[in-house]
């Protein structure tokens, strides 16, 4: 076996050389931006859109049922229950829109898995806080996992998606702030 590793290493070292010789910097740079490209296309988006989705439109049943109960357990249990739901559904959502074929996304059950695993930890982030018996120190909590849901979304737009960093802030934050108000209105009324 030590044998077959040491050649196995050879062989390595002499396709480097090999493409450091043939491949001119130019195509190496085209082909490295092309696999970031699938990289965004195919994991990337469908992630970034499963976590805006689940970070962002459960913040409303969350917090008013919250502010209409006053109530851990009942906010977790329907803040657990519009996550899971909401990563199915975004999840089928994802694998049935295309079948990457004309657009070149990938494969749809890939990027259904992860549009729906993301759209499930978005909205599971701020509804575990409820877990804890004090609401006060519960809302507290998940209000602030709010808005670190909200810098990471910010964060992975800026360094994936080429948007501003100011722009992706005031474009996340002001989303997630009018759905946060619309539950805290509806769940005071």
């Amino acid at each position: 076996m030590g044998d077959l590793a040491a050649e196995e290493r050879r062989h390595e070292a002499r396709a480097e050389e090999l493409e450091s010789d043939y491949v001119p910097a130019e195509v190496e740079k085209q082909e490295d931006e092309s696999q970031r490209r699938l990289f965004v296309l195919q994991i990337v988006q469908p992630g970034l859109a499963g976590l805006m989705d689940g970070s962002v439109s459960t913040l409303a049943p969350v917090f008013a049922v919250a502010f209409a109960t006053r109530n851990s357990w009942t906010a977790f249990a329907v803040g657990l229950a519009a996550s899971l739901g909401a990563g199915i559904s975004m999840g089928f959502a994802e694998a049935l829109s295309d079948d990457g074929s004309l657009t070149g996304r990938g494969h749809p059950w890939v990027r259904g898995l992860v549009c729906g695993l993301m759209t499930a930890v978005g909205g599971i982030g701020h509804t575990l806080p409820f877990l804890m018996a004090n609401f006060r120190i519960a809302l507290a909590a998940a209000a602030l996992v709010v808005l670190v849901e909200l810098g990471v979304i910010s964060w992975i737009r800026h360094r994936y998606m080429d948007t501003p960093a100011l722009s992706a802030a005031l474009q996340v934050g002001l989303g997630g702030a009018l759905v946060f108000v619309t539950g805290v209105l509806i769940g005071s009324s």
